[in-house]
């Protein structure tokens, strides 16, 4: 290898490891395959066919940016790490991390190129700016993927059965009978009568809101996949259930409702929701990969209000194949139109004829469930809609 190569950047998409609140460095378990390719690929670096036609020749790390993006900056196919993560296999102290004001630079040798940070060999740098409190680098290292999109879907539980969330405390009604509310608004609150919402020394008084659980049908089997509850945000409990005094002598106590009050939400809240206990945080990577198998998956539903029609660009979709299935976090497919099926009337029989599928975009799972998963669209042409295909990448 021509001179030295020192760390790569788009080594770090495969090892980065991102949590809601913060970045955090572990090791990270890398498959015999990826290994693999990485030794080979780091004896002479990546293709010029793999690079992005528009690929710049240098780059500066900007705050905000996302390792799927600069990886795009650079390749065809983000999602292929490895390949970049080999360019510098000999070098890299630590491959898992980058962050803003780090310059790196494309070096082209003959058919192939590697990216560095720093040009001809010379000593890598990061232009950090001045900033009056000390943060770690660990706490500025950039994140997979923007992780306020995903925030919610972290949060147990999603896809539940169907009792979980009809046997969870409701809203009752809002101050001053406000049907709709929003932060900074206070509800009341009562559980199921075997279950009052209470109030324990030293519990966590954080919950988030959701509304009931509707069936996730299928598009190809029809059969019911699970259950799924919409996030609407979150509370803080002031006060749990209660009996109060009865208002007449020899009369039965009165249940008073628990009381919380709206500290974020994604849609209005109103009487009838539910609340569920706040998780714990997770500490997540997302490693981007492609399948070592065929897929074909379909998109169930795109998450959100009922009226969306087609997904977009960082939307959530949900897609029928889950754990069991194969699916994990980091796994990327591509998105696939369904070819329009219609009549050929330039043929004299009027022969029905099937329009092929066309690769619409990019996916990633990062979330899933026994018989669903998660998967945020990464890139996109066209909307998204229920029932397209997802399949490995080429």
């Amino acid at each position: 290898m021509k001179g030295t190569v020192t760390t790569c950047v788009l080594a770090m998409v495969a090892a980065l490891y991102s949590s809601v609140g913060g970045a955090q460095t572990h090791s990270l378990a890398v498959t015999t395959e990826q290994r693999a390719t990485a030794q080979q690929v780091a004896q002479q670096g990546v293709p010029l066919s793999a690079l992005n036609p528009s690929a710049p020749s240098s780059y500066t790390v900007q705050r905000g940016d996302t390792l799927w993006r600069i990886s795009g900056l650079f390749l065809r196919q983000p999602w292929r790490w490895p390949e970049l993560w080999g360019m510098n296999l000999q070098s890299i102290a630590n491959p898992h991390l980058i962050y803003p004001g780090q310059q790196l630079y494309l070096e082209k040798d003959g058919d192939y190129a590697r990216l560095t940070t720093a040009r001809n060999g010379g000593s890598s740098t990061i232009k950090l700016s001045p900033r009056v409190r000390s943060e770690s680098l660990s706490d500025l290292a950039l994140p997979t993927l923007q992780m306020h999109i995903i925030e919610a879907f972290l949060a147990e539980p999603l896809v539940v059965d169907s009792d979980t969330v009809a046997n969870a405390p409701r809203i009752i009604a809002g101050e001053d009978d406000r049907s709709m509310l929003s932060p900074g608004d206070r509800a009341y609150v009562r559980g199921p009568s075997t279950a009052p919402l209470l109030y324990a020394q030293g519990a966590s008084r954080s919950y988030r809101l959701f509304r009931q659980a509707t069936p996730l049908h299928d598009p190809i089997t029809k059969e019911v996949l699970g259950y799924e509850a919409q996030y609407l945000g979150q509370a803080e409990l002031e006060r749990g259930e209660t009996l109060g005094m009865a208002a007449q002598k020899d009369a039965l106590p009165v249940y008073v409702p628990g009381t919380v009050n709206i500290s974020k939400i994604k849609e209005e809240i109103r009487p009838g929701d539910r609340l569920l206990p706040e998780p714990a945080r997770q500490y997540l990577s997302y490693v981007p990969h492609a399948p070592q198998t065929a897929v074909a998956a379909h998109v169930v539903s795109i998450y959100g209000s009922t009226s969306v029609r087609y997904g977009t660009q960082y939307q959530v979709v949900t897609i029928n194949k889950g754990s069991q299935d194969g699916m994990a976090p980091g796994m990327v497919l591509a998105l696939m139109t369904t070819g329009q099926t219609l009549v050929d009337k330039t043929d004299p029989q009027r022969a029905t004829v099937q329009l092929p599928n066309e690769e619409n975009g990019l996916a990633m799972v990062f979330r899933s469930f026994d018989r669903v998963s998660y998967a945020l669209i990464m890139d996109i042409q066209r909307g998204v809609q229920v029932g397209d295909l997802l399949t490995t990448p080429r």
